[in-house]
Formats: structure tokens, C-alpha cells, sequence
């Protein structure tokens, strides 16, 4: 094995494939329809929002679909029509960005944050009943970096202690699990479809179900235009017709909406190519000491979707304890780009969820209308605390095109083999490894 370049030698990957990484495929159907559509001036209709939410629905297989401006307000909507209220407690994972659930804090609820599975990287059922009191809601689960959660572990505990379910699908878009649709295993699903996601449309969120009332609530929270009798059914919304019950406006603009439809006809071929891709490059280090796959094995039916913000996971007793900064500094230099230490860091170490008052009610906000404090449970997520120091962001292709693949994981399996020169010098891991969003840490 020659030299590692971070030592002085020469890289593994010597060229850049922008191509290989490029995402959204912007197509000429898309650009048609996105230009004919601001021609015709109706980017803040609804025309072909509906049809895209009707395509939506029926691409993943439910009776419903609403369209948003992003995930975040989608999210919302789905915790409104689902009747999260003052001092309702809904149980999260820690890792996971901040709009799977900081906005329970607009409805006067209550985070409380449940184990991550080291494996999955999503919310471990398991712990569950830990975390779950008297005024427990809902579970939001987030099928985080694409991996489908543990749907039956999880339905298995919501139905016991009759708990309402919230799917993120935010990352994992056209999913499997055991060969079903994800987003349909809950009461309702929220997501976004923002650029960087798998289904991209610009800027843009959607929420499905197949129950006509949470459907309604989730209209009538925030799409004044349609809280109306033509589209409200319920009496008990009938009396409020007219005006958006949260006082927010969730009009998706229809330049997303007509690309929404354009890249319904090509999601699944596109996103089959990017798992294809991503197989190949996990086939190709199968074995190799310190990380190992985060995927499914698709024989069981179960897919990673687009498999979004492609991570690894890693292993650092199998290299000596080397450091997972060290190890993304070697395998950058090896001329693989966008490689860096951790995932999301955990929600619950941030002040936000700990100390900070910010409605002025004299107490932190997480507890402000809680019956006890859930912080408490928070000294008892060990493997989420963990997370940031076992991943690393990987090459995301979306393209399989094997020789360039094979040099990537050339690069991978170099550094591995060669760990120990890379122990000397390591600096070790910052205290604040990972980040609240998607970025490089710090």
C-alpha cells in the first residue's frame, strides 16, 4: 500500500467527478414546466399543487397529500391535526435535525427524546417505554439518512399504550420497509422535498395520510384558500372556516409544484441508480477494519430510498482507537471530497432543550406546561451521545459508474490499512463534534 497523502504521498482520487455528485438532475421536461408555469404567471395558485399532491398521494399509495413550503411547516401541521397541544409530551429521537420536532414548542408541547440503535441510527424501540408518561402523545420517528426505522417495534409500542404516530420521511422519500412504502405506517407523514433531499423540487414539504380528519386540521391550520365548506367536512371545523387556525400560510409556490410533477416520472429510476451506486461502493469495502455500511439489506425488502446524506459507520477499536477526525483528514486527502466527522448532534444537549426560557415564563421552555421534567431522562442516552464520534459523511453518487467507484473506495480501504501512521499525530475529537444541521463540524 503506497503512502497516505495527509503523510505525503500521492492521492487515491486524482481528478473531480462533479457529475457523480450533482443533484438535483435537472432534465429539459423540468425546465419546460417550470418556465411555462412563470409564463403563465400562476405561481401562487394552487392548480398544479393539487395535481401534484394528487400525483403524490398516489405515487405513495395514500388517500392524502398536502403540499407545504418545506418539512418544517409540513411537520407542524401533521402535530396540529394530530391534536398535540399544552403540555403534551411527544417522544423523538436526539439525533435528527431540529425540524423533526423543536416546533412541538409553538404548540405548548413537550420534546422528550428516546435511544438511537447504533446500527439503524434511528429511534430504538426498545427505550420507548422508558420515556413514555402520562401525558406521552405521539412518537415522531425519522427514517434518518434514508434507513427505514423499526416500524414493527415501534407500531407494536404506540399500540399498546394507544400513542398517535408521526412518520419523518424527510429523508428517506419512496422508502421501503419490508416492502412497504415508509409514510405509511403512522397516523400522518410530514417531509421536505428541499434541494438537497433525495425528492427535490426547489423548496418544498409535503404531508400524507388516509385519515380524512387529520387531513382536514392539517388544511386548516394553514391553507386559508381551501378552510373552506369545498374542502372541510368536519363540524367541528366548520365554525372556523375562513381563516388559517394557526395564523401561518402554507401555500407551496407552484414553480415547486410543477417540478414536484416532473420528477415523480423519474424518482424511482433515478433514485434505483443512487442505491445501485451506493451497494457497490459498500460491496467493494465489505470487510474493511473500522467502518462498516449503514444500509439495509434490500433482500428483506426494506430499501434506503434516495439514500440521502450518505454516512458510514465507524469503528475505531478495530484501528487502534484512531479518531474519526483523523481518520476524514486522511481519507480528504486522499482527494475525496465532503468527507467529515459525525451526523446531527444530539438535540438534547443543546440549551435550547435544557435551560433556555424563550417566552419569558419564568422556567425553561421544554417544561414550561410539563408535569415532570423530562430532562431528567435525558441522562440515559449514552449511544446517542455517541453517534457524532462513530459516523462520517461518505461520497453520495448518483450515478453507478463502477471504475470511478472503485477508486473512491480505493481511497477508504488505504486509509484503514495504513491507520497506524495516522495514530502519531492524531488530535483527537472536538467536544463538539456534529452538528444541528448539515454541515461541516466545527
Amino acid at each position: 500500500m503506497s503512502k497516505l497523502a495527509l503523510l505525503g504521498g500521492e492521492a487515491t482520487v486524482r481528478e473531480q467527478y462533479a457529475d457523480m455528485f450533482k443533484w438535483p438532475i435537472i432534465t429539459p421536461e423540468i425546465e419546460q414546466a417550470v418556465l411555462q408555469e412563470l409564463r403563465r404567471g400562476t405561481m401562487s395558485n394552487i392548480d398544479a399543487t393539487e395535481k401534484f399532491e394528487a400525483a403524490f398521494a398516489a405515487w405513495q399509495g395514500v388517500k392524502y397529500a398536502l403540499a407545504h413550503p418545506n418539512g418544517t411547516s409540513a411537520l407542524i401541521a401533521a402535530m396540529f391535526a394530530l391534536g398535540v397541544g399544552t403540555g403534551d409530551e411527544v417522544i423523538l429521537p436526539s439525533i435528527t435535525y431540529w425540524a423533526s420536532g423543536l416546533q412541538l414548542y409553538s404548540l405548548g408541547a413537550t420534546p422528550v427524546f428516546a435511544e438511537t440503535q447504533m446500527d439503524t441510527l434511528c429511534l430504538d424501540p426498545k427505550d420507548l417505554e422508558r420515556v413514555i408518561g402520562p401525558r406521552t402523545k405521539a412518537i415522531i420517528v425519522v427514517h434518518y439518512l434514508g434507513h427505514p426505522a423499526d416500524m414493527d417495534g415501534i407500531m407494536k409500542v404506540a399500540k399498546k399504550h394507544k400513542l398517535r404516530v408521526i412518520e419523518d420521511v424527510s429523508h428517506a422519500q419512496g422508502g421501503l420497509y419490508k416492502g412497504k412504502m415508509l409514510g405509511t405506517f403512522g397516523d400522518v407523514a410530514g417531509m421536505s422535498l428541499m434541494s438537497g433531499k433525495s425528492f427535490a423540487i426547489g423548496e418544498g414539504g409535503m404531508l400524507t395520510t388516509d385519515d380524512r380528519e387529520v387531513y382536514e386540521r392539517a388544511l386548516a391550520w394553514g391553507h386559508y384558500e381551501r378552510n373552506n365548506p369545498d374542502y372541510i367536512t368536519s363540524p367541528q371545523l366548520m365554525p372556523l372556516v375562513g381563516l388559517p387556525l394557526g395564523g401561518v400560510k402554507n401555500r407551496l409556490n407552484q414553480l415547486a409544484s410543477v417540478m414536484g410533477l416532473e420528477q415523480l416520472k423519474v424518482y424511482d429510476e433515478q433514485a434505483a441508480e443512487i442505491r445501485r451506486a451506493m451497494n457497490r461502493f459498500w460491496d467493494l469495502l465489505e470487510g474493511t477494519p473500522g467502518i462498516r455500511a449503514h444500509r439495509v439489506d434490500e433482500r428483506t425488502g426494506s430499501t434506503m430510498a434516495g439514500w440521502y446524506a450518505a454516512h458510514g459507520l465507524y469503528v475505531p477499536e478495530e484501528l487502534g482507537g484512531l479518531s474519526v477526525t483523523r481518520f476524514c483528514d486522511a481519507v480528504t486527502a486522499e482527494g475525496v471530497e465532503s468527507v467529515y466527522p459525525g451526523a446531527n448532534k444530539p438535540l438534547h444537549t443543546h440549551a435550547l432543550m435544557q435551560t433556555a426560557d424563550l417566552y419569558h415564563d419564568g422556567k425553561p421552555t421544554r417544561i414550561r406546561f410539563a408535569e415532570r421534567d423530562v430532562r431528567e431522562l435525558d441522562k440515559h442516552l449514552p449511544v446517542s451521545e455517541a453517534i457524532p464520534t462513530r459516523t462520517y459523511f461518505t461520497p453520495w453518487f448518483k450515478h453507478d459508474r463502477p471504475e470511478i467507484i472503485e477508486r473512491y473506495a480505493e481511497a477508504f480501504r488505504k486509509v484503514c490499512t495504513s491507520y497506524r501512521d495516522l495514530l502519531k499525530d492524531d488530535p483527537g475529537n472536538s467536544p463538539g463534534l456534529g452538528a444541528w444541521y448539515f454541515a461541516k463540524a466545527k
